[in-house]
C-alpha cells in the first residue's frame, strides 16, 4: 500500500502497487467502489499482468483518506488523483477506468494531459443524470439533500443497492459518497461525452453487450473512440467476465 497527501489539509490518497513495466497503468474505480476489489484479478491476469499497475482509491473511498471539507467535483476528484499521480511519478498512464472512475479519468485527460496516455473506459457515465428517487446509483443518492442523506437516506441506499455493491460501498465516507454521486449526476462543463469527443489519445469505450447499442456510439466512433460490447456481463465487466474483459482491455490498449 502506497499514498501521497493530495490536499493542502494533508488527505491522502492510497493506492496498492504492482511492480512492472512502465509505462504505468492506472485503475479507477466506480462509486462507492473501491479499486483492488474489482481490479486486481484484472491486473493480473496473464493479458494484461506485467505492467507497473497503481489500483487507486478515490479520496473518499475505500482505504483513502475521506475529508469532510473536500468538495468531491469530479474535477476535485482529478486533480487529487493528478496530485497522487506526479507524487508517484507516473507520465503518460494508461487509465482503466469504471462508471464514475470513468468520468473522472476523462477530466484528468482533459486537465493534467501530461498523465494520460490512453483511456479504457468500462460502462463510464458520460452525461448528466436526473435525480431519480430510489434508482440504485448516482441518480438516486443525487435525489436526497446532503442532510436528508447523512440523517438516514444512506440507510436506504444501502438497502437498495444489495450487500456486493455494499459490501465496499460501506468503505466510502457518506459525505463523501453523497456529494461525488450529486457531482456526477450534474456532470461537468463541457460534458464528459464532449470531453472525450475533443480527446485526440486512444479511446475505448466497454459496454455489456447486453444493453444494447451506446447512445450517441457513432458519433464517438467518428472522434475516434473504439466502442466495444463485451459478452455475458452486466455494468461490472471486470467482475462478471473476467476474460471477456482482459480481451477486450488488452486489445484496447493495442491500439494506435
Amino acid at each position: 500500500m502506497k499514498n501521497a497527501v493530495v490536499t493542502p489539509e494533508g488527505d491522502r490518497i492510497r493506492w496498492v502497487e504492482l511492480a512492472g513495466e512502465e509505462p504505468a497503468r492506472v485503475y479507477v474505480h466506480g462509486l462507492g467502489a473501491t479499486s483492488p476489489a474489482y481490479f486486481t484479478a484484472s491486473a493480473t491476469h496473464p493479458l494484461l499482468a506485467g505492467r507497473r499497475s497503481l489500483l487507486v482509491d478515490l479520496l473518499g473511498h475505500g482505504h483513502s483518506d475521506r475529508p469532510e471539507r473536500f468538495d468531491y467535483t469530479l474535477e476535485a476528484h482529478a486533480d487529487a488523483l493528478a496530485a497522487a499521480l506526479n507524487e508517484a511519478g507516473v507520465e503518460g498512464a494508461e487509465l482503466i477506468a469504471h462508471s464514475m472512475g470513468g468520468a473522472v479519468a476523462i477530466v484528468l485527460a482533459d486537465r493534467h494531459p501530461h498523465l494520460v496516455s490512453r483511456l479504457v473506459l468500462v460502462d463510464a457515465n458520460l452525461d448528466p443524470q436526473q435525480p431519480v428517487p430510489a434508482a440504485p446509483g448516482s441518480s438516486g443518492i443525487a435525489s436526497y439533500t446532503e442532510e436528508e442523506f447523512l440523517a438516514g437516506g444512506w440507510a436506504e441506499v444501502r438497502d437498495r443497492v444489495g450487500a456486493h455493491w455494499w459490501s465496499t460501498m460501506r468503505l466510502a465516507g457518506r459525505t463523501a459518497l453523497y456529494r461525488t454521486a450529486v457531482h456526477l449526476a450534474a456532470g461537468t462543463t463541457p460534458t464528459m461525452r464532449e470531453l472525450l469527443l475533443d480527446s485526440k489519445i486512444p479511446r475505448t469505450y466497454l459496454l455489456p453487450e447486453a444493453d444494447g447499442p451506446l447512445p450517441g456510439a457513432a458519433a464517438l466512433r467518428a472522434s475516434g473512440v473504439a466502442v466495444v460490447s463485451v459478452p455475458d456481463c452486466g455494468h461490472n465487466i471486470m467482475l462478471d467476465n473476467p476474460d471477456g474483459f482482459a480481451r477486450a482491455t488488452a486489445a484496447a490498449l493495442a491500439r494506435d
